[in-house]
């Protein structure tokens, strides 16, 4: 495969058993790339090995005034130069090819994963092991599947050096033969050690980046604590902890480098001494000196590689096995489900959404209200109405695209009779859309943002005015660079930044709005508005979807009253349904929840009822 043909159609499916398994697969994957590199570094390093007997026989040519045999000699050496020349630019260039596509494999297979976790992920894995796996674990993963083949090419070359020594000149052969696969092994006891010293390395530099990352996202709660400088200075402490790991461990990388220059320079110490003593009793030619001389001398190339196939192992085996441990997630790790029999179709449009386990139902066409006990107990009901069910959760099944049913034989939700984990994830995902409470916009332009699948029937500019973003637009407007007349061309920074969270809130919600799902599910889509402003919201979205599935997940009694129905979750299960101001008259416990009412104050009566309608009632009429 070449660079331009990435990315990858279909990245695979990984064997994340393993670290060294999941590098055993990525290798399979490339075997045509990996014996392109291989035959082009056999040509690179046969020229190499045989630059030293081509040297040898011209040095015998000149002793013997033979021109015409020097003059093969010098076409041969031509020859020579140029296998080593081509063979080395081709390999570089597949050996890189190599490099990045290997990468770019395991860069789809994590931002595949990470789409099929969602936020899950992050629940299973910290953040800090996340951006490492996907940034710097990358890149030695990648290093070690391209070193593989120009290690096999080098030790191909020390071979045919080797043996050709035998033949050419046996007596310094035997010495060579000996001497060189002592050099090669001899870094083999401390390459355990210097492993483990990496590996802790790599585990001090995750926990600093988890650190790092943690403290900027709360580093305005921080200032507004006082405690900026105390999170730096925790920060910069397990900096020093980096970088005193980081000392240790090329020490012992040094150390080894140390003996890959050491011993090979006994080892031509000893040829020259060896073999000069052989020119002297006459028992070898000057060549061959000279060629045995070459031949150890040029073993130092390739003798390189050994080293670096060693470090490469070193750094991307726990590297291997941290992405593999990504890969290997699933979002439950209950028992075995049943196979598929075949692929499930999509429900027909205008079923009804049901959760088995809470007992919610979201009839079709209808705006649903939910309102949970347990606020926590939201963002899971939320997961789980779009087919996401979290880690942890007791209904979780696997997710959509994976096996039906969750581990404890509770089924998923179903839309329209059908479970969400038996259609496939793309399939799920645009039947249900479930927007949480921390949506996260994208840097680019406004036109970019609602730039989503989509079904049309819903404009942007429908979208923006029932989430209420004239402010937002002014705001965007006055911010870009002259010559931008059209909001929609205005850039929003990274994650919004420039926005305030209202405003960040508000074009999320239209963002979903434009995308027109059969389900839309939404996670306290108002909570960092003013009451006006929730007001006119919660009348634009019932306007917008009328007609389609919409469950919103609140206790705002602005929100409430516009539902069609309203549904009582408590003790993980549905306990009253009705209208808002049904539930608010005859339900102590929807009551307490919405009002935000105290034990006490439900002991003598709770809030006066009518005056409460009376302000709702004002902020409709206002609105």
């Amino acid at each position: 495969m070449q660079i331009s043909d990435l990315p990858y159609p279909d990245p695979g499916v990984p064997d994340a058993r393993s670290g060294p398994r999941f590098l055993l697969w990525l290798g399979r994957g490339q075997l045509g790339g990996q014996l392109k590199s291989l035959c082009w570094g056999m040509l690179h390093f046969s020229g190499v090995a045989g630059l030293p007997y081509a040297v040898g026989l011209g040095v015998d040519a000149v002793v013997d005034r033979e021109p015409n045999r020097l003059l093969l000699v010098g076409a041969l050496l031509l020859v020579i130069g140029v296998a080593i020349s081509v063979g080395d630019a081709m390999l570089h260039r597949t050996a890189v090819t190599n490099w990045i596509t290997a990468a770019a494999r395991v860069q789809q297979l994590l931002a595949r994963k990470t789409a099929e976790l969602g936020s899950a992920l992050t629940r299973r894995v910290a953040a800090g092991e996340v951006v490492a796996v996907s940034t710097g674990d990358v890149e030695k993963i990648g290093w070690f599947v391209e070193a593989v083949s120009r290690f096999l090419a080098a030790v191909f070359s020390v071979a045919l050096v080797c043996v050709g020594l035998l033949f050419y000149a046996p007596e310094l052969g035997v010495v060579v033969a000996i001497g060189v696969p002592l050099i090669a092994l001899a870094s083999l006891p401390l390459l355990p050690r210097a492993t483990k010293r990496a590996d802790i390395q790599r585990e001090k530099a995750g926990k600093a980046t988890e650190l790092a990352s943690d403290t900027v996202a709360g580093l305005r709660v921080l200032r507004g604590i006082g405690g900026e400088e105390l999170f730096l200075g925790r920060y910069r402490e397990a900096s020093q902890e980096v970088r005193r790991a980081a000392v240790r461990s090329a020490r012992m990388w040094a150390l080894i480098s140390a003996i890959q220059v050491v011993l090979p320079g006994a080892l031509m110490i000893t040829v020259v001494w060896y073999g000069a003593t052989l020119v002297s009793d006459g028992r070898i030619a000057v060549g061959e000196l000279v060629a045995a001389f070459s031949a150890v001398a040029t073993l130092l190339y390739p003798l390189r590689h050994f080293e670096e196939i060693a470090m490469a192992y070193s750094f991307s085996r726990p590297s291997a096995k941290r992405a593999a441990r990504v890969l290997s997630l699933t979002r439950t790790d209950g028992a075995a489900r049943p196979a598929r029999t075949g692929p499930v179709g999509a429900p027909a449009p205008g079923g009804d959404l049901y959760d088995p386990q809470t007992g919610l139902l979201a009839p079709a066409g209808r705006f649903t209200a939910v309102v949970c006990g347990d606020p926590d107990l939201a963002g899971r009901l939320a997961e789980r109405l779009g087919g996401h069910p979290m880690d942890g959760d007791p209904a979780s099944g696997g997710g959509p695209g994976s096996e039906p049913g969750a581990a404890d034989g509770t089924p998923s939700v179903l839309l329209g009779g059908v479970a969400l984990d038996e259609l496939e994830l793309d399939t799920a995902r645009a039947l249900v859309l479930v927007q949480d409470k921390d949506p996260v916009l994208l840097s680019g332009t406004l036109r970019e943002l609602f730039d989503v699948p989509a079904s049309g029937a819903v404009e942007s500019a429908a979208a923006l005015d029932a989430a209420q973003c004239t402010d937002v637009l002014d705001a965007l407007l006055q911010s870009a660079p002259d010559g931008v007349e059209d909001p929609m061309d205005a850039r929003i920074t990274e994650r919004g930044r420039s926005l305030s969270g209202g405003q960040r809130q508000r074009l999320a919600l239209a963002r979903s709005l434009v995308t027109d799902p059969e389900v839309l599910v939404l996670d306290e889509p108002t909570s960092a508005v003013d009451s006006h402003t929730e007001a006119r919201i919660a009348d634009g979205i019932a306007a917008l979807r009328a007609g389609r599935t919409t469950v919103v997940l609140a206790s705002s009694p602005l929100l409430l009253d516009r539902a069609d129905r309203v549904v009582l979750i408590d003790g993980d299960t549905v306990a009253a349904v009705g209208t808002h101001r049904e539930l608010l008259h005859g339900e102590p416990r929807y009551r307490a929840v919405v009002t935000r009412e105290t034990d006490e104050e439900q002991r003598l009566g709770g809030l006066e009822l009518t005056e409460l309608e009376d302000v709702l009632t004002e902020i409709e009429e206002s609105a």
